[in-house]
């Protein structure tokens, strides 16, 4: 009986640590969420993670990047952080920015896309930053009937290089403006004048933003499934690879 009572209590003190473990780590990234303050200056958070490391959490700032912070926000540790695994190093900070990233674009309505697919149901998507003043965009479009041909749709959002008061930014709001976006977009980056007005309700500001927002330096900007971002022209086949689809 003396033997039972001690597994007893060496439970009861294991599930009682657990418990404080976890108080803590909420508590710490509670305390980080609302009140970060480097240099004297209060620094806006967008989100806290706990890490592997007990005690170490993930600050992601609402400037978008991510520093390493204990409980307290007294010390920072800034740059990646890898898992050491059998397959070989995991970056685990690329891997939340890439997951973070396909979370924010699948906020944004279908109807706010141009979208481009096959017959058939796609086996997956990638949805692409674009700008009709981009040669390389060009190039990469005239990959997507062998994209879709092989089961990859495209998803188009608008990322006016040179801002939202440059002749790409005109041109990309003609786009969405059209009766026929995806007509609109492939006459467009073929070169041809468009008819259609650029006085409607479309998202390009927003798009443009958004991609400002996850960092997108130019265009193209390919984002795979899992939030994976490749910036510039990549061929169909390549892309097809890349996502494991063979034919």
């Amino acid at each position: 009986m003396r033997r039972f009572f001690k597994i007893l209590l060496g439970v009861l003190l294991v599930v009682a640590s657990m418990n404080v473990g976890l108080t803590l780590a909420r508590s710490g990234a509670q305390s980080l969420q609302q009140e970060l303050t480097i240099n004297g200056e209060a620094v806006p958070v967008e989100s806290v993670k706990q890490t592997p490391l007990e005690g170490i959490f993930a600050v992601r700032l609402k400037s978008g990047e991510t520093l390493y912070s204990d409980a307290e926000g007294k010390h920072f540790v800034v740059g990646d952080l890898f898992a050491n695994r059998e397959q070989g190093l995991v970056n685990l900070t690329q891997q939340a920015l890439d997951h973070a990233r396909a979370e924010r674009l699948a906020e944004v309505p279908r109807e706010d896309k141009v979208l481009f697919r096959g017959e058939q149901a796609p086996e997956a998507t990638l949805k692409v930053f674009t700008d009709v003043t981009c040669p390389y965009c060009r190039k990469l479009h005239e990959e997507v009937p062998r994209l879709n041909a092989k089961g990859i749709a495209v998803e188009y959002l608008a990322f006016p290089r040179s801002g939202l008061k440059s002749e790409g930014a005109r041109l990309m709001a003609q786009i969405w403006c059209a009766d026929n976006p995806e007509e609109a977009m492939s006459a467009a980056k073929r070169g041809e004048a468009l008819e259609s007005s650029a006085d409607c309700d479309n998202p390009v500001a927003d798009q443009y933003h958004l991609g400002r927002e996850l960092n997108v330096q130019g265009t193209p900007a390919i984002v795979f499934p899992d939030g994976r971002m490749v910036p510039g022209y990549v061929p169909a086949e390549q892309l097809a690879a890349m996502l494991g689809i063979e034919g």
